[in-house]
């Protein structure tokens, strides 16, 4: 296990992930923060506690929205949704190669 230490909403938090998750932790964090000082931002909720809890509910809502039978992500298996995006960033990597 690895540690990593984040700042969400300017609170540090000291985190722990395996060391090929790190990444996928690190978006998650930005995009927790990013919604949460959002949230902030209207200036219509001040308590962080209720930040976080409008952030967590906006998220699930729209994770819910991609999985739902008539949402956009509906006929793919989560496999195969992984397997185009690293199909695709490996095509990118192959171009940006190319490029050099």
């Amino acid at each position: 296990m690895e540690r990593v230490d984040v700042s969400i909403l300017g609170r540090d938090y000291s985190l722990a992930c395996q060391s090929q998750e790190k990444d996928a932790l690190l978006a998650a964090v930005r995009q927790v923060d990013q919604r949460m000082l959002a949230i902030k931002g209207t200036g219509k909720i001040v308590s962080n506690e209720r930040i976080a809890v409008m952030a967590a509910i906006q998220i699930a809502n729209e994770l819910l929205s991609l999985r739902a039978p008539d949402g956009p992500l509906s006929h793919i298996a989560l496999g195969d949704f992984r397997g185009k995006i690293e199909a695709m960033n490996g095509m990118l990597d192959e171009v940006l190669r190319d490029a050099v």
